[in-house]
């Protein structure tokens, strides 16, 4: 059976204590493979890589470095095939998808963040009048921490290590022990675009034992964590006192407020897509649905006609929109806030039942789920579920859709659908969200700022903002003599 290796100091290597754990496939239900069990151990190791790679790298030039990454994002795309099949099988998500959006994503994160650093410039600022010139270094934190999760496996992996790489750091990076696989390959390719040893390691294991201690290791200098509000919330108690800067991508439950003046056909389309890409497991995905009261019963009709034509199926089936959930164990938390919506007064419009695939019975598929409510507090409109299901209630004002877009205690995305420029302005403005997307969703640019609002995390990545944040500001004050 095949084994997860770490990738430390530019060589693969079994875990320390020679634990393992199983690996599952979500589309069949079985282990296909064993995961390297790390600890504080492995992290140790991992560090001392690391730091002793710190000097070297830290003082490669712009030019280097940069022309390693391009190498690095050249390699991925040229192992597109053999990582989206990977990618597919650890994650259950349609092999089409992994290969028109997760691989060519992590190689832009790639080129992105290799181009980037060759425009990151250093400001200086001209004391007219008091002989004195400031100017503003950004220099490398030293050896940083970068934990990813199982959703968008080497896509988000990528969206964190490459930007602290570019900006001179090495790391200690740990994917999800859920989806490993594609993190795992990822070493060959460094190895072969010739990074330096113990620039970037990669660990396995779970988190209270891995993550843990990379969290809490005295020397490593930031965290940037994408992942759980709760998980997130620990980090935070972790690392605070220990002063490290931190980075926290966390949970969201999205509103997707639709106006009547909208272009309902393009509006429609998208609506289906942000609802359910990717099994619904993307925490940008527009969780709650708010449609204007005078189009609400053709939306309600129109929605659940789209949603059943969308086939749930083994994911390496090209004609599958849906493919299987990460884990048993998560399938059952979304099935069980169905269960809760019930509970709570909400109508199941479409979905809500596991799907039996021919041949691969065992695996974890679930049908896309619409419930109907009428009260946005109660929890299927509160509470992340992170899968295939969406809410929908009408509004009949902007100022009713604002507040109920609003109270929750997330605040990631939005999105809204228009065509009154009046109104975007002002509902934008009023939403709050990191993000809002206008007539469109998940349409992303990589120089502009990433994260959330309220429990939806702290801090900014994306173009600068993610050299910024692996970085050390240091201003230098120079006081020159005036001409006598």
């Amino acid at each position: 059976m095949e084994k997860i290796l770490n990738y430390i100091n530019g060589s693969y290597c079994a875990p320390l204590c020679g634990e393992w754990l199983d690996n599952y496939n979500p589309s069949t239900g079985k282990v296909y493979a064993k995961i390297a069990a790390s600890n504080s151990e492995d992290i140790e190791a991992a560090y001392q890589a690391a730091a002793n790679a710190f000097p070297a790298w830290s003082n490669t030039t712009i030019d280097e470095r940069s022309r390693i990454m391009l190498k690095v994002a050249s390699l991925i795309e040229k192992n597109l095939d053999k990582l989206a099949e990977a990618e597919s099988e650890d994650n259950g998500k349609p092999l089409s998808l992994a290969k028109s959006v997760d691989i060519p994503r992590a190689s832009a994160n790639f080129r992105f963040f290799g181009n980037a650093i060759t425009q990151f410039a250093s400001e200086a600022h001209e004391s007219v009048g008091l002989d004195t010139m400031n100017f503003t270094l950004r220099q490398p934190l030293g050896v940083v921490g970068c934990i990813s999760p199982w959703n968008l496996p080497l896509y988000l992996f990528t969206w964190k290590v490459a930007p602290a790489i570019a900006a001179g750091n090495t790391v200690v990076a740990k994917p999800s022990e859920v989806t490993p696989k594609t993190a795992y390959l990822l070493g060959e390719i460094l190895t072969e675009a010739g990074l330096p040893k113990g620039v970037l390691n990669i660990v396995h294991g779970l988190g209270p034992e891995a993550g843990q201690a990379i969290v809490g290791h005295p020397k490593i200098k930031a965290i940037s964590f994408t992942g759980g509000t709760k998980t997130g919330e620990h980090i935070a108690r972790t690392a605070a006192p220990m002063f490290k800067k931190l980075s926290l991508e966390l949970g969201g439950k999205n509103p997707n407020i639709i106006f009547a003046d909208c272009d309902y056909d393009k509006m429609l389309a998208v609506t289906v897509r942000s609802s359910f890409a990717n099994q619904g497991q993307i925490c940008l995905c527009g969780s709650r649905i708010f449609v204007e009261a005078g189009i609400y019963e053709k939306f309600k009709t129109d929605f659940v006609e789209r949603v059943k034509k969308l086939k749930v199926g083994y994911p390496g089936d090209e004609t599958t929109s849906i493919g299987a959930l990460v884990s048993k164990p998560h399938m059952e938390k979304v099935r069980s806030y169905i269960d809760l919506a019930r509970q709570d007064g909400g109508t199941v419009l479409y979905g809500g039942e596991t799907v039996k695939v021919t041949g691969y019975e065992d695996g974890y598929y679930l049908q896309p789920t619409i419930i109907e409510i009428s009260d946005n507090s109660c929890r299927v409109n509160q509470e992340e579920i992170f899968g295939p299901v969406v809410s929908i209630m009408s509004f009949k004002s902007e100022s009713e859709v604002i507040t109920m877009a609003n109270d929750v205690k997330y605040g990631l995305s939005a999105t809204v659908w228009t065509g009154n420029i009046d109104r975007t302005m002002r509902v934008s403005k009023q939403l709050e969200s990191g993000i809002v997307w206008v007539n469109t969703w998940l349409n992303r640019d990589l120089r502009t700022p990433f994260g959330g609002m309220k429990d939806s995390g702290v801090g900014r990545e994306g173009g600068f903002e993610a050299l910024k944040f692996f970085t050390e500001t240091k201003n230098v004050c120079i006081k020159y003599a005036s001409e006598e």
